[in-house]
């Protein structure tokens, strides 16, 4: 690799590994600041917390395509630095939010204008030949989880001083990489690579049409939207589910999310790429939902706090299924089209993360609340993994038939 894009591709993971840290930072914090505004109760927070990532994804649904496609016409460079810029500004708006409403209008407007982590994958995809992007997105996916060994742990330690401090702490590390990112991130789009921009076509639903053109690319988003709604269970209700179950304070959650940082990327960064590429992605995808499943499924039963840490590890090779699946689709794709593909994802994602939250958070509260027939806290991660199992399925029967003989 030559210096410039390893300097690009350094800014790309300093950037994800930003990213993770200021949302791990705020996790801890975030349900002390909600019973702060609302005078509620736990359970109560938790509902907030689910619409409040509701709001958030609903505007990157709407959002997320029209971002990719202008990547796709003008170039990553302009949309991940705005993006930045983006979050830093919603970080203050939030920290000094006096009303649960303007926790509301700070994620909302981060939602309209979150594109750093899918105008960064159509990068690497941009500047990596296909055979590697496997382990290209294990990278990314390190990053991210080193964002969330050093995020949450910091927000648990400060927060125990400020619960408001973390949201500034997080303004800044995002300015800060605006700044880095102006003068070290080349433009990886040529310009005969380019395409137009038509704001007609740059929604959700053109976007997925403009996917089943391409084979397995329909099948495997299928997957991917089960699996992100399972995957939520975790930053959804994580930190609800320890604290009713094991009592756990706001330290207490930010080790843990940190030790979920650390196994995400000793396994993504060292581990991701010589499994897909041993396993295969197809096979790949197969070991890492079964893994999920099995997991999701400790953590609802899980009677003491050790057994989360011990069901924290396969989770961790779980998301071999993720990597896999985005490196394969990558590979359907022209490369005009890669932000168009990962704008249908994020998409994608978005759609996901506006029905998990509400509804795993829901769940929570109802199976926690004297309404319940019985008490459930788990049952957020319970569900993940009845998903997770139905996603194994679709995946399965989608590369079935891409083998079949025509």
């Amino acid at each position: 690799m030559t210096q410039a894009p390893r300097r690009a591709l350094g800014f790309l993971l300093v950037t994800i590994f930003l990213d993770s840290a200021g949302i791990g930072i705020i996790i801890p914090v975030l349900p002390g600041l909600i019973m702060e505004l609302t005078g509620g109760s736990l359970s109560g927070a938790a509902a907030w917390a689910g619409w409040l990532m509701f709001v958030f994804s609903a505007l990157q649904f709407l959002s997320a395509p029209v971002l990719g496609s202008l990547s796709d016409a003008f170039g990553r460079r302009p949309v991940l630095l705005g993006s930045l810029a983006a979050y830093a500004a919603d970080y203050v708006l939030m920290g000094l939010a006096p009303t649960l409403l303007w926790l509301f209008i700070g994620r909302g407007l981060s939602g309209i204008f979150s594109a750093t982590y899918p105008a960064a994958s159509a990068y690497v995809a941009d500047m990596t030949r296909p055979e590697e992007r496997a382990k290209r997105f294990g990278f990314m996916g390190a990053a991210w989880g080193m964002g969330f060994v050093v995020g949450p742990a910091l927000g648990g330690l400060i927060g125990d001083l400020d619960p408001r401090l973390p949201f500034f702490v997080a303004a800044g590390l995002a300015a800060i990489n605006v700044v880095y990112g102006w003068f070290v991130l080349p433009e990886s789009l040529a310009p005969e690579n380019r395409r137009p921009f038509h704001l007609k076509s740059s929604h959700p639903v053109a976007a997925f049409k403009a996917m089943r053109k391409y084979p397995l690319v329909p099948g495997l988003l299928g997957a991917l939207f089960l699996y992100h709604i399972a995957h939520d269970a975790n930053p959804s209700t994580w930190t609800y589910v320890t604290m009713a179950k094991f009592g756990w304070t706001a330290r207490d959650i930010g080790l843990s999310m940190t030790f979920v940082g650390l196994c995400a990327a000793v396994v993504q960064g060292g581990a991701i790429g010589p499994l897909v590429k041993r396993l295969g992605e197809r096979r790949a995808m197969t070991v890492g939902f079964l893994l999920f499943a099995v997991s999701f499924m400790g953590y609802a039963f899980a009677s003491a706090g050790w057994q989360m840490y011990f069901w924290i590890v396969p989770f961790s090779f779980g998301t071999i299924a993720s990597v896999a699946a985005m490196a394969l689709m990558s590979k359907q794709v022209p490369a005009n089209a890669q932000g168009e593909l990962q704008g249908a994802v994020s998409s994608l994602r978005s759609v996901t993360a506006c029905i998990a939250p509400p509804m795993l958070t829901g769940l929570f509260s109802f199976f926690t609340s004297p309404a319940a027939p019985f008490p459930f806290p788990g049952v957020s991660f319970f569900t993940a993994g009845v998903l997770t199992l139905v996603a194994l399925v679709l995946v399965r029967l989608v590369l079935r038939r891409s083998l079949a003989p025509a």
